[in-house]
């Protein structure tokens, strides 16, 4: 008989975006590994920017899964400014989770056919505790994928210490009662164990966001117009960096984020700086470099790239789109929060896998962590710190010489690309639920 596998993610296809990614590439590969699965989810995208449209990833559900969906009349809007304020502060529950997971769960219930086991694509994670009632109403265990470490992800930012530890708590009890345990990052689980080492007596394995091979099959898209592009692709982050950087004095006194933590390096800031540089050095670069910004972008992201004459900014595209995008680049620009020097990042941005796969060379502007030790592995990336304009100015005029020279770009590694294929990766989860069900 086959495996049934009750699939509980709120970000699934028609929701585009990095978020869907993760669960439609694993329902997938799941079914090719023989798991007969039925996938619980929300009505679909919506005005949310974290969960934007791409109707076009909807071909790619295998026709034989069968998918159960909340509907989408009844799903709340985000809480108001000052709504959402009062949430932070006195531990309320926003109304758009609490119809979450009361609906996920009920709807999960009422599934026909008994299931093997229980897997939860923790993005919101509120979805854990839809997790846990499952499995005491089915009688069946649970496996948790966080994606991010949650409380542990040092770009959570909370009002105060106590908030943050109220929340590792709210975390330590959910997972506790999960019967494995799935993070995206070898950090991130050793952070976990270090936390919560109780959590030790069952599997907790690092399993990475990735790519689809055929995503990139066939021949790159061919440019003659002379440029040397620059392409960012995803989300931004300037519009939270601004905020953090305004309200980092009362942060430091109350606690509420990592010391050190500057969440403005993960945008396009320091990027425009360093193109800005070049151009006030060399003004004939202005016929020469472009620099491309793909995905859902705030009015903070317009403002910033509106300094410099050489952005095209194309908005929200789909997935394809969005690849072919990449391969078409001459670098990639891949930032992320800056750390202290000797704090290692939790988290690896999943645009990175995507990158690996194009064959483009990558400007990673990363701290230490599991993202910086990647792209030195992978052989095709010039690396440095998240606010070291003067290297990310370097670097590219590095490229660009290079480029003008008609030099070969470096080639990435194939052994290492290899690793992040969602298809080896499915098989990497299969094995986990695979020993769930031995236990």
């Amino acid at each position: 008989m086959p495996r049934r596998l009750l699939f509980h993610s709120y970000h699934f296809p028609p929701i585009g975006g990095s978020g869907a990614q993760r669960p439609l590439r694993m329902a997938r590969f799941l079914h090719e590994l023989g798991w007969e699965q039925v996938v619980v989810t929300g009505g679909g995208a919506t005005a949310d920017r974290w969960a934007p449209e791409d109707e076009s990833l909807m071909a790619e559900i295998p026709s034989e899964l069968e998918v159960l969906r909340l509907p989408a009349a009844g799903e709340p809007a985000g809480s108001s400014r000052w709504r959402g304020r009062a949430e932070r502060w006195l531990f309320l529950r926003p109304p758009w989770s609490q119809w979450w997971i009361d609906g996920s769960t009920d709807l999960a219930a009422q599934a026909p056919g008994e299931f093997d086991l229980i897997y939860v694509w923790m993005q919101p994670y509120d979805s854990a505790f839809a997790g846990a009632e499952l499995s005491r109403r089915l009688g069946k265990p649970w496996v948790a994928d966080l994606g991010d470490p949650w409380a542990l992800d040092e770009m959570m930012v909370y009002p105060s210490g106590l908030h943050r530890r109220r929340d590792l708590a709210r975390m330590g009890a959910q997972l506790g009662t999960a019967a494995a345990i799935v993070m995206s990052t070898p950090e991130a689980v050793r952070r976990l164990l270090a936390e919560f080492p109780t959590l030790a007596d069952r599997p907790v394995v690092a399993i990475p966001n990735g790519f689809a091979a055929e995503d990139f099959d066939g021949p790159a898209p061919v440019r003659t117009d002379g440029t040397f592009r620059v392409v960012h692709t995803g989300y931004l982050h300037t519009e939270l960096g601004l905020q953090h950087r305004r309200s980092l004095p009362l942060r430091r006194v109350l606690r509420g984020s990592v010391p050190g933590l500057d969440i403005l390096t993960r945008s396009h800031v320091h990027l425009i700086e360093a193109v800005n540089r070049l151009l006030a050095d060399d003004p004939s670069l202005r016929d020469t470099i472009e620099l491309h910004f793909a995905g859902v972008l705030t009015e903070a992201d317009r403002e910033i790239a509106a300094r410099c004459p050489v952005v095209k900014l194309h908005g929200y595209v789909t997935h394809a789109e969005s690849v072919e995008l990449m391969r078409s680049a001459n670098m990639l620009f891949l930032p992320m929060q800056n750390l202290p020097p000797g704090v290692r990042a939790t988290i690896v941005p999943g645009k990175t896998y995507e990158y690996l796969a194009s064959g483009t060379t990558i400007l990673g502007a990363v701290p230490e962590g599991d993202a910086r030790d990647i792209l030195e592995e992978a052989g095709n990336a010039v690396v440095v710190r998240p606010d070291d304009v003067d290297g990310i100015t370097a670097a590219l005029r590095g490229q660009i010489d290079a480029f003008r020279a008609g030099a070969p770009s470096p080639v990435t590694r194939p052994d290492v690309v290899a690793r992040f294929e969602y298809r080896h990766l499915a098989g990497e989860l299969a094995s986990v639920f695979d020993e769930v069900l031995k236990r």
